[in-house]
């Protein structure tokens, strides 16, 4: 007696086989994951299908399909390719979804008030942090970061607070994004443990120059997934105001924390 399944069906069920790879669903994901990684800066079809790996052919009929469906744009010689208006729609959508950044986000607009220095919530993606929510100083005419942004795990105070509180193997890869991030191994570890010892991580110059920061997990999931921070220009940084916003990060954690929905809760 057949089972009424097509030989696709068949195919994507077989035992070792799963949905997610199903080729040209990966391929979607691929492209919108690189042009996403270029920070704005629009890719030609050949720079795509040299990264892919992939036919000119099908990396630009693949392309045609995005642009049609308004995830991807196409520049007027036709010749560039960026990210299009669906892909922010989705985003925002995830962004008032996720029942942890709305909790988060009013707690941080006040932590923002109170100190005047750029605060954010960011959550871990392997070995990357991904920028959720930034309040920005009214100090500050450039802006510290962006939401969306992704940066390396080890190089950031947020992504060291969530190292640490995972206790996950570091990254393999440690990539120095200033003279002053940290790229050997045992050093690295040796600042992830103290992190643990002393309760929150800092950075010191190690994402960006001029900048510090104080990241704290938040543990309203097991395991941790977000942390907040709070970034410090060098020029106004005293140990006496960096004990203040400390203070003050801990008391927007407790508030964080007591309001958090339960894990799994949507």
């Amino acid at each position: 007696m057949g089972t009424g399944m097509s030989a696709e069906q068949d195919e994507l069920t077989a035992p070792g086989r799963r949905l997610g790879d199903v080729k040209s669903a990966v391929r979607t994901m691929q492209v919108l994951e690189l042009l996403a990684d270029r920070g704005g800066v629009p890719a030609r079809l050949r720079d795509l299908s040299d990264q892919l790996d992939a036919p000119r052919s099908s990396v630009h009929a693949l392309l045609r399909t995005l642009e049609s469906h308004g995830w991807v744009r196409n520049d007027a010689s036709g010749s560039l390719y960026a990210l299009g208006i669906k892909s922010l729609v989705v985003g925002t959508a995830f962004l008032d979804a996720d029942p942890y950044v709305r909790v988060v986000r009013p707690v941080l607009a006040r932590l923002r008030e109170r100190i005047d220095e750029t605060v954010h919530l960011a959550r871990i993606d392997g070995e990357r942090v991904v920028y959720l929510s930034t309040h920005q100083s009214s100090r500050d005419a450039r802006p510290i970061s962006r939401i969306g942004r992704w940066l390396p795990a080890h190089s950031s105070g947020l992504g060291k607070a969530l190292l640490a509180a995972r206790q996950d193997p570091l990254p393999a890869e440690l990539v120095a994004l200033t003279p002053h991030t940290l790229t050997d191994p045992a050093a690295l570890g040796a600042d992830i443990e103290e992190t643990r010892r002393r309760g929150y991580a800092l950075d010191v110059e190690e994402n960006a120059p001029g900048l510090r920061c104080l990241g704290l997990a938040l543990r309203y999931t097991d395991p941790v997934q977000d942390a907040i921070s709070c970034s410090i220009p060098t020029e106004r940084h005293t140990p006496e105001r960096e004990a203040a916003i400390l203070d003050a990060l801990r008391a927007a954690r407790a508030e964080i924390e007591d309001i958090a929905p339960k894990q799994g809760t949507f």
